[in-house]
């Protein structure tokens, strides 16, 4: 995945429209280690002979997996560093395979100014075909609280 530079963005730079984008074509390693960190080892994952008799007829990444690249834009450019997940609602619409390329777009549905909080449209695609999409709510570091200072991140 070749991932953009880290942009903060503050609750003030937001507006309603705003999208950002993510590719990240999947690999048998990805979801492997995906099984290793959460500990799903669900033979669909990781099996070829198994997922071969199941109507996927191969081995698909976890749903979870899929989400994840969601939190990757969240936390990387919309809003980025120093957002803070409130909630998530995710509908699984069909599997991802191994070798898929799932485009990620997030767009700004709604801003919350009492509470500098951002309701987000999630929906991650393959060959333009909707994989996964939802809602996510986010707290958003406003201006005003940070007296306009951006914070400093190091990687």
């Amino acid at each position: 995945m070749n991932l953009p530079p880290l942009r903060t963005l503050f609750f003030e730079d937001l507006s309603v429209g705003m999208t950002e984008t993510l590719e990240k074509t999947v690999s048998s390693s990805d979801v492997v280690g995906f099984a290793q960190l959460t500990g799903d080892r669900n033979p669909i994952h990781l099996s070829e002979h198994f997922a071969a008799r199941t109507a996927f007829g191969k081995r698909i990444a976890h749903g979870l997996y899929t989400a994840s690249l969601i939190s990757a834009v969240l936390g990387t450019r919309l809003p980025g560093p120093g957002a803070i997940y409130i909630s998530q609602t995710l509908n699984f619409r069909a599997p991802v395979k191994i070798g898929d390329t799932v485009v990620v777009s997030v767009t700004v549905q709604e801003l919350i100014p009492e509470k500098s909080r951002a309701r987000l449209s999630c929906v991650c695609a393959v060959e333009g075909d909707v994989v996964l999409d939802g809602e996510a709510l986010v707290k958003v570091p406003s201006e005003k609280a940070a007296k306009g200072k951006r914070p400093m991140v190091k990687l």
